[in-house]
């Protein structure tokens, strides 16, 4: 009876794995943090000066602030206000740069860069808040297309500052297509603003999945395996060379589930399973802090908060959370 059990067990198993990775659910999470970035980017507009000189002006176009890398919000003792218009923008510090984003039924959306020298000055102001982005996507302060909206600001921002100069020349370069180019002064050298990939997965031995912990997260965390794409790879083989890396765990079929706009600083977060072939674990010390197998049941606990250790792991608004929670409930 014993051995005919765990024959069962086993065709259970490998039923549940070959549920994961031939029939994936649809994923489209209305909380996956920075994912929801839905203005019409209006692309042919970037490059009609006269449109934009009207739009920046027009009192109906709705404007985001960046100072310091951080978001700006106006405050008025109890609600947070993400969009100003521009006579309110003005009154909150200079800015240095205004970026198109795009437009919302029509509605046209900035983003202005605010001078950095008065970053302490808007913290201070009672009738503003500058709250960092993890914290807005986590505490879901704002709708997910204002949110994504700002992800996408503060990311390009960041990108605006460290292309400053021609990687072609050396040449300074300056701003053109309403943010969303540079151009040397010196060679003509285009340059466009890159997002960089990164896969991250759960490997999956039939009703298990392995994670890891990196040296930086709170204590009792885990998480998805994740490493930058290298050039040359397809996300297939960047999914299988980064576990085998990390814990020596071979796998072979990966498939994709989703993908999350990562503004620290500009990242695309490429969510994977990947079908284990081996589960010997061997931990490269220099990348991870530790790793191991959870069973579909301990996911559960721990995405409830229910662990009995104590096991945590990242917050609903990051992809990492999703990819669990997908593993857990496709049975």
């Amino acid at each position: 009876m014993g051995c005919k059990k765990d024959k069962k067990d086993k065709k259970d198993e490998s039923r549940r794995t070959m549920n994961l990775f031939n029939h994936i659910p649809e994923f489209a999470p209305k909380d996956l943090g920075f994912a929801g970035d839905s203005l019409d980017r209006a692309g042919w507009r970037r490059d009609d000066a006269a449109w934009q000189r009207e739009a920046l002006l027009d009192p109906v176009s709705r404007f985001v602030l960046i100072c310091n890398d951080t978001p700006v919000f106006g405050f008025d003792g109890s609600r947070l206000e993400a969009l100003f218009d521009l006579a309110h923008a003005d009154r909150v510090a200079p800015y240095n740069q205004a970026m198109f984003m795009g437009l919302d039924d029509g509605v046209p959306w900035f983003a202005l860069h605010l001078e950095a020298t008065h970053f302490d000055t808007i913290k201070l102001t009672e009738k503003l808040k500058v709250i960092d982005m993890r914290s807005v996507a986590v505490q879901g302060l704002f709708s997910s297309k204002t949110i994504g909206a700002i992800g996408t600001a503060k990311a390009m921002f960041l990108w605006h500052q460290r292309h400053r100069f021609c990687g072609q020349c050396g040449g300074g370069t300056a701003i053109a297509s309403a943010g969303w180019k540079r151009v040397c002064a010196a060679c003509a050298a285009e340059q466009f603003p890159r997002t960089d990939p990164v896969v991250i997965m759960l490997a999956v031995d039939e009703d298990r999945c392995l994670m890891g912990r990196a040296p930086r997260f709170p204590e009792g965390m885990y998480s998805c395996l994740a490493g930058f794409m290298e050039p040359g790879e397809t996300i297939e083989d960047a999914t299988r060379r980064e576990i085998f890396e990390e814990t020596g765990i071979k796998t072979n079929r990966v498939r994709y589930l989703a993908a999350q706009p990562w503004p620290f600083p500009g990242s695309l977060m490429i969510g994977c399973f990947a079908e284990a072939t081996s589960t010997e674990i061997t931990i490269d010390a220099a990348e991870i802090a530790d790793a191991r197998w959870f069973t579909r049941d301990e996911v559960k606990l721990i995405l409830r908060g229910e662990h009995p250790k104590g096991l945590i792991c990242p917050p609903r608004m990051a992809i990492a959370n999703h990819i669990m929670r997908v593993f857990a409930e496709t049975e």
